[in-house]
C-alpha cells in the first residue's frame, strides 16, 4: 500500500522569521501580492508587520481583509474578485484559520474557475491546476493550515461547514513566526492550542495513522501538553514551542485525516459560529472516552506524553481513563468552556447537529464508527 505525505516546499520558523518574505518574493519572481487577512488583524497592526516589510522593499500589494470567522462562501467569492482586479500573481495569507482557509479557496478557484460556486470544492475535488502560489503566515498556534491540504468553508444558506482537501492548495511557503502570534488574546491562544492538541490526538488515533505520521503526532502531543498553558499565559519560549508543535501536528493530520471531534465541532461553528478550537476543547475528552476501546495501546503513548505515572505498565483500562482525564484536566485549567450551552447550543438542535456530524467527512477517520444516535448521545453528554 502506498502512503502519501505532502508538505510545503519551504518553511521558515522562529521569532522574526517574517523578515525573509521580501527576499523570497523577489527570488521567486513575483511582482504583486494580494494579502488576505481580517479586519481585526488589520486594525490591531498585526497585518502591518508583513505589509511594512513589503513597503520597505518596494513590493506592490493590495489587502483583502473582509474575511469573517468561519468564513462563508461569499468571502471566498469576494476574494476571487479582489485577486482578479488586483493584478497580483501571489497570495499572502496573514491570519489564523479563517484567512488561511479563505486564501486557499481563492487560490484554487482563480486557477480552476470551474469551481467558482465554491460548494463543488467539498471533499477531494478534481482540480486540475495548482493554486495561485500562496505564502502562509499564521497568527495563531492552532490550525496548521499553512502546511495542510485542508480548508473549511461555511455554507450559511444550508447551515453547514464543509471540508475541502486538495494537494493543489498547499502553500508553497510557510513562515511560522511566534511573534506574529504574541498579541492574540489569551482566550484565542487557548482555543487554537486546543485545536492543535485535537489535531495531534485525532491524527494519532485516526484510522489512517501510520509510522511516519505517528512521529509527528506524538511529538506534537508531548510539546503541547507541556507548553500550552504557559504559552497562553504569555511565556515567549513556550509560544515558540507551540508555534512549532501545531505545525508538526499539521504535517501529520493533513496526510492521514482526523475523526469525530472535528466532525462534531464543524456543525457547532455552522449553527452558532462557535470558535472551532473552543468546540474541539469541549468535545475532545468525551470523544476520547468514546473511542478508548478502539485505540489499542495508543492511549498509553498519549498518557505518557502528558506525564501520567505508570503509563507504560498500568492496566490498559486505567491508562486509557488517565489519558482522558489528563486532557479534561488541561481543558478545565485553561478555562475553556465544557458544555454546549456555553457556545449557544439548544437542545432542540441536537438531532440536526448529530446528523450533520455523521455526514461530515472527518467522521470517516474515527477509530470507532459512530451512528447518528451515538453522536447525539455524545452531544447530550456535554450539553
Amino acid at each position: 500500500m502506498a502512503q502519501r505525505m505532502i508538505w510545503n516546499q519551504t518553511a521558515y520558523f522562529g521569532a522574526g522569521s517574517i523578515s525573509v518574505i521580501p527576499d523570497e518574493l523577489a527570488r521567486r519572481g513575483f511582482t504583486k501580492a494580494l494579502v488576505v487577512s481580517d479586519a481585526v488583524l488589520v486594525s490591531s497592526g498585526v497585518t502591518a508587520r508583513v505589509t511594512d516589510l513589503l513597503d520597505a522593499a518596494g513590493f506592490a500589494y493590495e489587502v483583502y481583509s473582509d474575511v469573517l470567522p468561519n468564513p462563508p462562501i461569499a468571502n471566498v467569492q469576494a476574494g476571487v474578485k479582489a485577486f482578479e482586479a488586483s493584478g497580483a500573481d501571489v497570495l499572502i495569507a496573514v491570519g489564523g484559520g479563517s484567512p488561511q482557509d479563505t486564501c486557499k479557496a481563492v487560490g484554487i478557484i482563480v486557477a480552476n474557475p470551474e469551481f467558482a460556486d465554491v460548494r463543488s470544492l467539498e471533499g477531494g475535488a478534481a482540480t486540475k491546476n495548482p493554486s495561485v502560489p500562496i505564502i502562509a503566515v499564521p497568527t495563531t498556534a492552532g490550525t496548521a493550515s499553512e502546511t495542510t491540504i485542508n480548508y473549511v468553508i461555511t455554507d450559511v444558506e444550508r447551515q453547514r461547514k464543509f471540508v475541502c482537501f486538495d494537494p493543489h492548495d498547499i502553500p508553497v511557503m510557510a513562515v511560522v513566526d511566534s511573534e506574529m502570534m504574541s498579541s492574540a488574546p489569551r482566550s484565542l491562544k487557548v482555543a487554537t492550542g486546543l485545536d492543535a492538541l485535537t489535531h495531534a490526538i485525532e491524527g494519532y488515533t485516526t484510522a489512517g495513522a501510520w509510522e511516519l505520521s505517528d512521529l509527528f503526532h506524538l511529538k506534537a502531543i508531548q510539546v503541547i501538553a507541556a507548553s500550552l498553558k504557559a504559552s497562553a499565559d504569555g511565556d515567549p519560549a513556550a509560544a515558540d514551542r507551540m508555534a512549532l508543535a501545531q505545525y508538526v501536528a499539521g504535517m501529520g493530520y493533513s496526510n492521514v485525516g482526523l475523526g469525530l471531534v472535528h466532525a462534531m465541532a464543524h456543525p457547532l461553528g455552522a449553527f452558532y459560529s462557535a470558535p472551532h478550537g473552543v468546540a474541539n476543547g469541549i468535545l475532545l475528552a468525551p470523544v476520547m472516552a468514546f473511542n478508548a476501546e478502539s485505540t489499542g495501546e495508543r492511549f498509553r503513548d498519549i498518557a505518557a506524553a502528558f506525564g501520567v505515572e505508570g503509563a507504560a505498565t498500568a492496566p490498559l483500562a486505567e491508562v486509557r481513563a488517565a489519558a482522558v482525564e489528563a486532557v479534561a484536566t488541561l481543558t478545565r485549567e485553561l478555562g475553556n468552556p465544557t458544555t454546549l450551552r456555553e457556545v449557544g447550543a439548544t437542545e432542540a438542535d441536537l438531532p440536526a447537529l448529530a446528523q450533520s456530524a455523521f455526514d461530515d467527512v472527518c467522521a470517516g477517520g474515527n477509530p470507532r464508527p459512530a451512528s447518528v444516535a451515538e453522536i447525539e448521545a455524545l452531544y447530550r453528554s456535554v450539553f
